[in-house]
């Protein structure tokens, strides 16, 4: 039998009786859906403690997964960068290529252990979509996923995988056709048989207990990176980064140091094409607060309070929300949240690719991104920590057709 892990209860900021994290969360619902989902927050607080569930989660992990997964020394780009060395959380070689297998094990056990036939989700550049069918194929459940039409064209390798795992790829034509639209489109689905099925949502966004409860699932991976970055190193990170879009991948990383107040902790936000409305979706830095998809948070919105149209050359970035807890750790200054270019991640991509042999999501390449322009104007005993959330394959077409590898200088790294 697999070793029991910890009970998934984090020290540092649970959120309230009622969801919320600081000003940030709660649960606005329609009637038909508050019974439903006090149902399920009940259940994950009692089989979160439940040995023969966490023993089943941490044997998939362990089995499954793949984990733990390394943290790696990215030597020869932080040579190239001249400045303090840069290491990875390899969270791209898990199996399905992401973090997003993390929270989709523990979504679709709760689902079972509630008597749930159908798991539905939403997908931006398709990963949670991949991680989502991949438990409920192992798990033995139907799955539906909603994808934007201009995602479901951008990740086609992506959409192959699902289907290729049994589940149902449906394309969202309306609005935008990206991530936004797409949960729109699978709460809707869940509220005609909210009964029979359970919505597996792919971040910390959402009502009460999402927020949390994909925390929790994700918070192995600040678990682990806490461990191992001290005993390879001797000490802790001075710097911690990942890149926000709902959020999850950051708050895996970053529940394992909040409470180390020497360690400055960034989330990277798409910057896109600029500042202008609907070339990105830098939600902290134009949004203010407001309401989307149940729950409250900083939201890039109009003056009637409806969501704007966003922008990423990340799929799984371009939400104009952002995760309660990521809200109220912006508030309270415990953690900067900070804009990379959609041209910042394709350096990233690039370089990192060259120089470690390494392919990058363009999600993770972000933060990477960052990290490159920190670095450079650091010491060399500095040292940075990035959550490498996931790997480049679903966005390798992409990349090559839309910006192709002649029109950056990979030969040496572009910092500034």
């Amino acid at each position: 039998m697999a070793k029991k892990i910890e009970t998934l209860v984090l020290n540092t900021q649970q959120p309230d009786e009622k969801g919320f994290f600081g000003a940030y969360g709660g649960a606005y619902l329609p009637p038909n859906l508050v019974e439903v989902m006090q149902e399920i927050a009940e259940s994950y607080v009692n089989i979160k403690t439940s040995a023969t569930f966490l023993e089943e989660l941490t044997m998939l992990q362990q089995t499954y997964t793949g984990r733990p997964s390394p943290i790696y020394y990215a030597k020869r780009l932080s040579e190239a960068v001249g400045g303090a060395k840069i290491y990875l959380k390899r969270e791209d070689l898990n199996h399905t290529g992401s973090h997003k297998i993390n929270h989709c094990l523990g979504e679709v056990l709760l689902a079972k252990h509630l008597g749930k036939s159908k798991v539905i989700a939403e997908t931006g550049a398709g990963q949670h979509g991949v991680a989502l069918a991949t438990a409920a194929a192992l798990l033995g459940l139907e799955c539906d996923v909603y994808m934007g039409e201009v995602d479901v064209l951008k990740q086609a390798p992506n959409v192959r995988r699902m289907e290729v795992l049994g589940a149902k790829v449906i394309p969202v034509s309306r609005g935008t056709r990206t991530l936004k639209d797409a949960v729109d489109a699978a709460f809707e689905a869940y509220m005609t048989d909210p009964v029979t099925t359970m919505y597996a949502i792919g971040s910390v966004v959402g009502p009460h207990p999402f927020p949390m409860m994909v925390r929790d699932f994700q918070s192995v991976v600040g678990r682990e990176a806490r461990e191992q970055f001290i005993t390879m190193t001797g000490g802790l990170p001075q710097h911690i980064l990942a890149c926000v879009g709902g959020g999850s991948n950051a708050m895996g990383i970053f529940s394992g140091f909040l409470d180390d107040e020497e360690v400055q902790i960034y989330g990277v936000e798409p910057g896109g094409r600029g500042p202008a409305i609907g070339d990105n979706a830098a939600t902290m830095a134009y949004g203010k607060p407001g309401i989307i998809h149940g729950f409250s948070c900083y939201l890039l919105q109009d003056a009637d309070g409806e969501a704007l149209p966003v922008y990423s050359i990340a799929s799984g970035l371009d939400y104009p929300g952002i995760g309660p807890q990521h809200c109220h750790l912006r508030d309270i200054e415990r953690v900067q949240y900070v804009i990379a270019t959609d041209r910042d991640a394709l350096v990233a991509f690039y370089n990192l690719s060259r120089l470690e042999g390494i392919i990058p999501a363009l999600e993770s390449s972000h933060a990477l991104g960052y990290a490159i322009k920190m670095a450079s104007a650091m010491k060399k005993d500095e040292t940075i920590l990035v959550n490498l959330s996931g790997r480049g394959d679903k966005d390798m077409d992409y990349v090559m057709e839309h910006y192709p590898l002649e029109a950056f200088e990979t030969q040496k790294l572009l910092v500034k």
